[in-house]
């Protein structure tokens, strides 16, 4: 079995610090390890630095070309890192040429892949309209919204800071572990040993460790 991966991060600073890079990675590696057939090569790896949204992606374009000449299988992480775009994804379903294979759902087939597709469309677009429709009856009721959002926002900004301020501060210790290969659930038992509390006065978990790894 032949792999061509593809994973993508939406702006300039995620590509420069690997924001998300790891996860979409972690999530190969398991599909890889755990559901491949074997033996298994990866041919080709392509990163794009750019919006889900936008079609036009160079890397996906590069990605794209060695699946159809090799008869590879494209693997992402996530489908939402292929695109966001439900008429994208149907117009790749409808690709002979194409394989296309998500490390999250490692079972599904095409036909699953567009209806999960769809739902994932329908439901930003219904989040998007309850806020749409929240907004409005709070400004019926004579609430100040530019007021509360700017309140809301600075009140927020101040939470990221710190939460970022924090995670660099952890990574110095998380970084190298990682790097020697221990897995997220060894960095959490180390650091429970070592004494370090999360930011709420915690024990570490797997779990906690990725969102510090993610963030930085």
């Amino acid at each position: 079995m032949q792999y061509v991966i593809y994973t993508r991060v939406s702006t300039d600073d995620q590509g420069k610090s690997g924001l998300g890079l790891e996860a979409q990675r972690r999530d190969i590696d398991i599909f890889l390890t755990n559901f491949s057939a074997v033996p298994y090569e990866v041919i080709g790896q392509f990163q794009d630095v750019q919006s889900g949204s936008e079609n036009e992606r160079p890397e996906l374009t590069k990605g794209l070309a060695l699946v159809r000449k090799t008869g590879a299988e494209l693997l992402v992480a996530k489908l939402e890192r292929l695109s966001r775009k439900v008429s994208f994804i149907a117009s790749l379903m409808d690709d002979k040429k194409v394989k296309l294979r998500v490390a999250q759902m490692p079972m599904a087939d095409k036909f699953q892949l567009h209806i999960y597709a769809a739902l994932a469309e329908q439901e930003r677009t219904f989040i998007s309209e309850r806020t749409k429709a929240a907004l409005r009856a709070a400004k019926d009721r004579g609430v100040k919204l530019g007021g509360l959002r700017d309140a809301t926002m600075k009140r927020n900004a101040v939470i990221q800071e710190k939460a970022n301020t924090e995670a660099q501060r952890l990574i110095k210790v998380i970084g190298p572990l990682r790097a020697e290969g221990q897995s997220l659930a060894k960095i959490a038992e180390t650091l429970n040993d070592m004494g370090i509390a999360t930011s709420r006065g915690g024990t570490w978990s797997a779990v906690q460790v990725s969102r510090v790894i993610e963030r930085v």
